[in-house]
């Protein structure tokens, strides 16, 4: 099997790993990108070819991250992870360390950790990569990498919040949350939510976004059933679709143009959380992206 073979063959792997580490589907690529370009390019043929790949592209993005998290903290609103509509990584022994670990929750409290803590938490935590291998992708002893495991995972797990297993239970109850806002159903929309569930949108800026987070059941309810109306007369659509992992939904505009994705968090029978992303920058790599200030001044009526 020759470079690209193998390559090919773990692209998968490192994409997922990158996914989790910079929470940027756009950001992952470019890494798995040079991390073939430093694999191509190397005149020596390493022991294990999956373990260079990983290290390799685990300290690329450590490297991204570190820069990236300077801009996070001057980002306009609200920050959320790049939407994930397939994870191209699959391992059936995993498969739900998989799920969670994409979610958006899971990535937001990713957020809070140190690079070198999240790096090692994705490795060994979700793809059970061992020490050796963590210390060798991350240029650390073993020692330390355990140490950098343990408060990684206890910061994940204090912070982590429970939600349904039961995947088919999630997907009803998105069927049923859909339909009621196309509806404007108010009434309908409110039985399905927590009492304090919180919406709250990604717009960074280059779109039309809430001011603040709104949070509770008839507060939310309102809005959306009274947004969403509107929206449909203007030929806007909703595309019901896994997002991050999670029962969600792409909307597009009246050309089909990608204008948000909406996420859900489902707890208990009950959606504890609405998530929209609304930055074009961060909707690119799922098509071509609708002009979001231009449907906003048809909603306004201007």
């Amino acid at each position: 099997m020759g470079k690209t073979e193998e390559f090919q063959a773990l692209r998968a792997l490192l994409f997922s790993i990158a996914y989790r580490i910079l929470g940027s589907v756009t950001e992952a690529e470019d890494v798995v990108q040079e991390t073939w370009l430093r694999y191509e390019a190397s005149t020596t043929e390493p022991r294990s070819v999956r373990s260079f790949l990983s290290a390799t592209v685990t300290r690329l993005a450590i490297d991204v991250l570190r820069s990236a998290r300077v801009r996070r903290e001057q980002y306009t609103g609200p920050w959320f992870p790049e939407p994930l509509l397939t994870d191209p990584y699959a391992d059936p022994e995993r498969s739900a360390e998989l799920a969670d670990s994409v979610s958006t929750a899971a990535l937001l409290l990713l957020e809070r950790l140190s690079p070198l803590e999240r790096a090692v938490f994705v490795l060994r935590e979700v793809f059970d990569f061992g020490f050796p291998e963590v210390a060798a992708a991350v240029g650390r002893s073993e020692a330390a990498c355990r140490q950098l495991a343990v408060r990684a995972r206890k910061h994940m797990t204090e912070g982590r919040p429970r939600f349904d297993a039961d995947r088919r239970e999630q997907d009803r109850l998105a069927v049923r949350f859909f339909a009621a806002l196309r509806e404007g159903d108010v009434d309908g929309l409110r039985s399905l939510l927590s009492a304090d569930v919180t919406l709250a949108g990604d717009g960074g800026g280059r779109a039309p976004q809430l001011a603040r987070v709104v949070a509770g059941a008839d507060k939310v309810a309102r809005l959306l059933g009274t947004v969403f109306p509107r929206m449909a007369e203007l030929g806007i659509t909703l595309e019901q679709h896994e997002v991050n992992g999670a029962p969600g939904a792409v909307v597009r505009d009246p050309d089909g143009l990608v204008l948000h994705t909406i996420g859900l968090d489902v707890l208990d029978g009950e959606i504890q959380a609405v998530r929209f992303v609304q930055n074009p920058e961060k909707l690119a790599h799922l098509g071509p992206v609708a002009d979001a200030w231009a449907i906003d001044r048809r909603l306004r009526g201007r």
